[in-house]
């Protein structure tokens, strides 16, 4: 068997196999209320082979949406929309996590399919953002500097979405401190500026990160995986470096997260990136290296080949695609047949007729 279709167990949950789905926002919910389309967007993931399906980054207070359109997770009636794609995603044999999120001042913004860009107007729907400290994103709207009774209440909104997470049949949690939003903006010193104990020094400004991980492990118990995803560079001068985050991620290790799923970038407008195939998997190789914990790759890994030579060669545990997913909803399948898996054994039985080729003598030309 290929490491890329072992099992893996976290915890109390077995995970069929280690080719996973990466949280993909859809800018497609109403009122933070997910409908339809999450539904069949996310199951034909497990129908496709996926190990794991993460739901997009989902908002813990209406304020952490990305966009007006974005999906949110803060009252009974988030809950039960999300219940019925839960169950969905585990009749077809994967799991079904979902990634808690914060834009902070990233957000209120406009969705890639509007004509308009940057900040919603208040008066159009938008609303005033927060952050660590009264710095805005380039082009976006000023945010509003955090109070310390802020935070506090970010972290129990935190700690009451993983309970609605539960609630709903989520199997993994996820916490979002990537990518620009609100945890990573307290985590770099490109964007906390604050003078007390949630900035200046890189134990004070993962601080809230910290609260929100242990939070999160006491109102979920000990038996359900969470992992933390981190933006392992912020790709600018100043900004956070590998061992950084690493020293972060160990630090949420200790506070009860079990994985990290580990991007690049996204805090600042004037970041540079140099991109190609498996361009974010040595800073995963990096943090598990230092940390010893589970870490998951990205970037632009696209075949079975590529990603059991990741897995294989110890840069990373598990593999996290997206956009390969949005182009092969059954990448998993696919990739199994290029590593000589069995792919019965994960094709849903519906499918079964289709996994082989047709015989060269029934085909006609």
């Amino acid at each position: 068997m290929s490491q890329l279709f072992s099992p893996l167990a976290i915890r109390e949950v077995t995970l069929r196999n280690r080719l996973w789905v990466s949280p993909m926002c859809m800018y497609s919910a109403s009122d933070g209320i997910v409908n339809d389309w999450h539904h069949v967007h996310l199951a034909q993931f497990a129908s496709g082979g996926a190990g794991l399906v993460v739901a997009e980054a989902t908002a813990v207070v209406p304020e952490g949406r990305i966009s007006p359109d974005d999906a949110g997770i803060w009252s009974d009636a988030h809950t039960d929309a999300w219940r019925p794609i839960v169950r969905s995603i585990r009749d077809r044999g994967s799991v079904a996590g979902i990634q808690l999120a914060h834009a902070g001042r990233k957000a209120s913004t406009h969705s890639p399919f509007a004509d308009a860009q940057g900040s919603v107007p208040l008066a159009e729907g938008g609303w005033t953002t927060e952050a660590p400290s009264a710095v805005a994103y380039e082009g976006f709207a000023e945010p509003e500097a955090m109070s310390v009774e802020r935070i506090a209440e970010v972290v129990d909104a935190f700690r009451i979405a993983a309970r609605r997470s539960v609630d709903a049949g989520f199997e993994v949690l996820e916490i979002h401190a990537a990518h620009g939003y609100l945890l990573h903006e307290f985590l770099s010193p490109l964007t906390n500026q604050r003078d007390d104990e949630y900035g200046g020094s890189l134990e004070n400004r993962a601080r809230f990160t910290i609260e929100v991980v242990r939070a999160v492990r006491a109102e979920v118990g000990e038996d359900l995986p969470v992992f933390v995803r981190f933006s392992a560079t912020d790709s600018a001068p100043g900004g956070l470096e590998v061992d950084d985050v690493a020293q972060v991620a160990a630090w949420a290790r200790d506070a009860g997260a079990d994985l990290f799923d580990i991007s690049t970038s996204g805090l600042v407008a004037h970041q540079r990136i140099e991109v190609g195939p498996g361009y974010q998997v040595p800073f995963a190789a990096r943090i598990r290296e230092i940390t010893g914990a589970l870490t998951g790759s990205v970037g632009i890994i696209t075949s079975g080949a590529q990603a059991e030579e990741i897995l294989a060669s110890g840069q990373a545990d598990v593999i996290f695609a997206a956009r390969e997913w949005l182009r092969d909803p059954h990448f998993a399948l696919r990739a199994a047949g290029e590593l000589g898996e069995d792919p019965p054994s994960i094709w849903p039985p519906q499918y079964i007729r289709g996994y082989r080729a047709p015989s060269p003598a029934l085909t006609r030309a």
